[in-house]
């Protein structure tokens, strides 16, 4: 397997690097939650040991980034936070398990072996692009011919699901259900409203529009009508 430890205690990370390597594992270091989420997005692993307490960027929010940027890789929390409350909020980060500093080695090992047995994940896209509209999952920035556009929550949402169907009309249906998480109709204009304030945040300034209205279909996001 190769590993990615995200420990800022020099003698927890050696100990468990040592450990692991000489059984044969693939370990790589990381030293702060940046330079952990750098290494976990570019590159390929088959488990993640995250310490809670990371200088730069904590552990928590780290997991959540990966998450939230599609990346499935497992994760196993090494903390000595070790409260029902702290081991709840790891694994509602995304995180697969936990273990409580101090810890047997081979408990961890265990474990580690047992996230790694997972069914290997396809890779995922962290960047959605068309045209010269580029959108960047785990930065959450979406960029146009160069130009940096404000997106808020719920019309980052919108535009990723018109991105990850770009070029094929989308109901007003689908995109209740995906984007508000709606299984019926509201009977507002909540979609048209959101619909239009992303239009005029993408195309306003720009020769080419990229939203399209499909008379009596729905919406599509494309470079040509």
């Amino acid at each position: 397997m190769r590993i990615l430890l995200i420990e800022d205690d020099a003698r927890t990370a050696e100990y468990v690097r040592r450990g692991l390597t000489e059984l044969g594992q693939v370990v790589d270091h990381a030293r702060d939650g940046q330079e952990g989420l750098l290494m976990a997005t570019t590159g390929q692993y088959d488990v993640l040991v995250i310490d809670r307490m990371l200088p730069k960027l904590d552990g928590l929010t780290l997991l959540r980034m990966l998450r939230e940027g599609h990346i499935r890789t497992p994760a196993l929390f090494l903390s000595a936070m070790g409260a029902i409350d702290d081991r709840v909020k790891g694994l509602e980060s995304g995180g697969d398990d936990y273990l409580v500093k101090p810890f047997a080695f081979s408990e961890l090992y265990a474990r580690i072996c047992s996230l790694g047995r997972r069914p290997p994940l396809q890779d995922v896209q962290t960047v959605l692009s068309h045209g010269d509209l580029e959108m960047d999952l785990l930065k959450r920035t979406v960029v146009r011919a160069g130009k940096s556009i404000d997106l808020q929550p719920t019309e980052f949402r919108l535009l990723e699901y018109l991105l990850r169907h770009a070029g094929r009309v989308v109901t007003r249906t689908m995109l209740l259900e995906h984007v508000w998480s709606f299984h019926f109709d509201p009977k507002t204009n909540i979609v048209e409203t959101h619909i239009s304030r992303l239009r005029a945040k993408l195309d306003r300034g720009f020769e080419t529009a990229l939203i399209h209205t499909v008379r009596g279909a729905g919406y599509k996001l494309d470079v040509a009508p």
